[in-house]
């Protein structure tokens, strides 16, 4: 991959971080905008925030082992344990967000306070999120498969 590519990439991932990070500074201010509008669900305010900010732990490692791979390809160490390592952490991160807010919206539901916006939102993260997981773990699988052939084509020769 040219240097050019992976520095795209790079900023791709830098970009993405933070509008995340900016989007976590907006939240509260929204929540308590919404507790002040709604205040019959005003109670759940702090356990919605919370369960906004928990996924984000697994976003940001798995922005980071997307940066780990990028530097891997640049420095030409793509077919590396490393990488089905990064790419294995990817698919946790990812099945760790989908289960977080499978897990916040059977919360919202059990309160009663599901809006249908918020769980079309919700139901587009946790889709991306496993479309992201099952992504990485074709592409562990894929270089996992590819390392073995390079170890085996190394012993043959």
């Amino acid at each position: 991959m040219k240097k050019g590519t992976t520095i795209f990439l790079k900023l791709a991932v830098i970009i993405i971080g933070l509008v995340i990070i900016a989007l976590c500074i907006w939240v509260p201010s929204l929540a308590k905008e919404a507790a002040e509008m709604n205040p019959e669900y005003a109670y759940l305010r702090y356990p919605v925030l919370i369960g906004v900010y928990i996924p984000v732990i697994p976003f940001f490692t798995a922005l980071y082992q997307a940066w780990m791979l990028l530097r891997y390809i640049e420095q030409k160490q793509a077919f590396s344990p490393w990488a089905v390592a990064a790419l294995k952490r990817i698919k946790v991160c990812g099945i760790a967000i989908g289960s977080i807010y499978i897990a916040g919206m059977l919360f919202l539901i059990s309160q009663n306070a599901l809006h249908p916006g918020i769980a079309l939102i919700g139901l587009l993260i946790v889709f991306a999120s496993f479309v992201i997981a099952v992504f990485s773990a074709v592409l562990q699988e894929l270089l996992a498969s590819a390392l073995q052939i390079k170890k085996e084509n190394e012993l043959t020769i």
